[in-house]
């Protein structure tokens, strides 16, 4: 008897490991975060490879498995759409994209895929595929599967962007792309917490921008099939990411040494409603190198180069004004003024007004200290009603006060050129404390910079007097992310360490 028992078993696990190998595994389901109004739903992901007994492996398909962007669909919709990407070798292959509510319900083809060819100096071709996927329900969730030449070969779940009247979740971190144990526990925290969408404000990947880069530092750990603080978490593929360019994501002149730079442009789909549509323009980054590879980039960027720089978009309530805070932009220029002004004038119907950008006009670190120049745009975020500008650049976090903000202008009454420190006067809101008072006076400015590169000034932590008078908050002795919960006229911001200790927390209503 103990003979055909241990038969038995052995039938059963070998039953289990086929089955598992075939369908790639039972959903992951990961906790609710805690302190949340909502009740997120937890999405599954797995990769599904078809298996045959006796039959040698199937090669991995993807270069870059995929992982969802906004695409070019700045205000909400109903139904909704959403871009799927994925990386494939320079090899044709028919691919297909299908989609369904739930589980049992019957598979719809999405819309056909897009494919663009990669081939620049010194990088193996490749393609970058691109399916709308469309007929979406705001908020709601749907599974889609990836085929090739008809063998499902990928499977996740994910949920359409929310409408005006229902709540979200986002989460925002900056300098994240450095390979290190810090941004793969930010990203662990991040896919624990259930956002709806994820921010970057720069500095995606260090330290050149580079196609390189993403494969080592950005799509293993954002994309991960497990979720593991040593790891990171399969984000990418079931929430959508958006980002702004930092200074480590756009290096004027890089294309000379680095072909492969500048992959912000290549790899990311975001909305193109920005200002700046001509190459070599004034306040766009440059061009360098030989003439094959500008052709090349060109080419293979399409219209995101250089107008996907600045952009903005809504979500759920709230509206998004994305800019482009490196060096090269004068945003003393009247025609770029003019842009944001009429953005944020256009979202008049929008309850919550956010500006992200890299570097911070408002700064307590002395890394970064004097480059104060996007302060040069607080007056229009004010006439605009803006809530709450995010920025990144500085690798910790730091929250300043509601506050005005006045620039003090030359004699002839012009704004001084943004090339160093912006001096001005501020007006604080100190009775503004985020629980008991939760209407600000005034634009909260954060800096959450700390999503995984070297952290600036922890010294500064426990150090008050060397804060600048409108930081409130300052915490630089451990990796850290943004998460915002909002719903109606009232948001509720949490910065949240590597380890899921909450260090900072308050309230806004309107």
């Amino acid at each position: 008897m103990t003979g055909e028992i241990m038969f038995l078993r052995c039938l059963l696990r070998a039953a289990l490991t086929f089955s598992l190998l075939s369908f790639g595994g039972p959903p992951r389901h990961a906790a609710t975060a805690t302190g949340s109004n909502r009740n997120p739903v937890a999405l599954a992901a797995s990769a599904t490879t078809s298996s045959v007994p006796g039959a040698e492996p199937a090669a991995e398909p993807f270069l870059v498995k995929p992982y969802l962007q906004l695409g070019d669909a700045r205000a909400l919709a109903s139904p909704e759409r959403i871009e799927l990407l994925w990386h494939t070798g320079d090899v044709d292959a028919v691919w297909t994209v299908e989609t369904r509510r739930a589980a049992g319900r019957s598979w719809v083809k999405a819309a056909a895929s897009a494919m663009r060819r990669i081939a620049l100096p010194g990088v193996e071709p490749h393609r970058v595929y691109d399916a709308r996927i469309t007929g979406l329900a705001p908020g709601r969730e749907f599974e889609y599967r990836v085929s090739r030449e008809g063998t499902p070969v990928f499977t996740a779940r994910a949920r359409a962007r929310q409408s005006r009247r229902q709540p979200y979740r986002f989460a925002v971190f900056g300098d994240c792309g450095a390979g290190t144990e810090g941004q793969r526990a930010i990203a662990y925290q991040t896919y624990q917490a259930r956002p709806d969408f994820v921010f970057i404000p720069g500095d995606i990947v260090y330290s050149r921008g580079r196609i390189s880069e993403y494969r080592s530092n950005l799509w293993p750990v954002y994309n991960a099939d497990q979720p593991s603080p040593a790891v990171g978490a399969p984000l990418l593929r079931s929430v959508p990411f958006l980002a702004a360019p930092g200074n480590h994501d756009i290096v004027p002149g890089n294309q000379t040494q680095y072909p492969d730079t500048l992959a912000y442009f290549l790899y990311w789909s975001q909305p193109l409603n920005g200002p700046l549509t001509a190459a070599n323009a004034p306040n766009v980054t440059p061009l360098a190198g030989p003439e094959a590879v500008r052709s090349a980039f060109l080419e293979a960027a399409g219209p995101a180069y250089p107008r996907m720089a600045n952009f903005s978009f809504d979500y759920g309530n709230s509206h998004w004004t994305v800019l482009d805070g490196n060096g090269y932009v004068d945003w003393t220029d009247p025609s770029l003024r003019a842009w944001v002004e009429n953005d944020l004038a256009s979202a008049r119907n929008a309850t919550w007004r956010f500006v992200a950008f890299h570097q911070p006009g408002f700064n307590s670190s002395k890394a970064h200290f004097t480059e104060q120049r996007m302060r040069v745009l607080s007056e229009l975020f004010e006439k605009g009603g803006v809530d709450i500008v995010f920025a990144g650049h500085v690798h910790n976090y730091q929250r300043s006060f509601p506050m005005h903000f006045e620039v003090r202008k030359d004699e002839s009454g012009r704004l001084i050129k943004p090339t160093g420190p912006v001096e001005g006067r501020w007006t604080l809101d100190k009775a503004f404390d985020g629980e008991r008072r939760t209407r600000p006076d005034g634009i909260i400015y954060l800096v959450t910079g700390a999503g995984g590169a070297g952290l600036y000034d922890p010294e500064q932590e426990t150090d008050p007097a060397s804060w600048q008078p409108f930081t409130t908050r300052f915490f630089a002795r451990t990796h850290s992310l943004t998460l915002v919960d909002v719903n109606g006229k009232r948001l509720t911001a949490r910065q949240v360490s590597e380890a899921g200790q909450e260090l900072d927390r308050f309230t806004v209503t309107k």
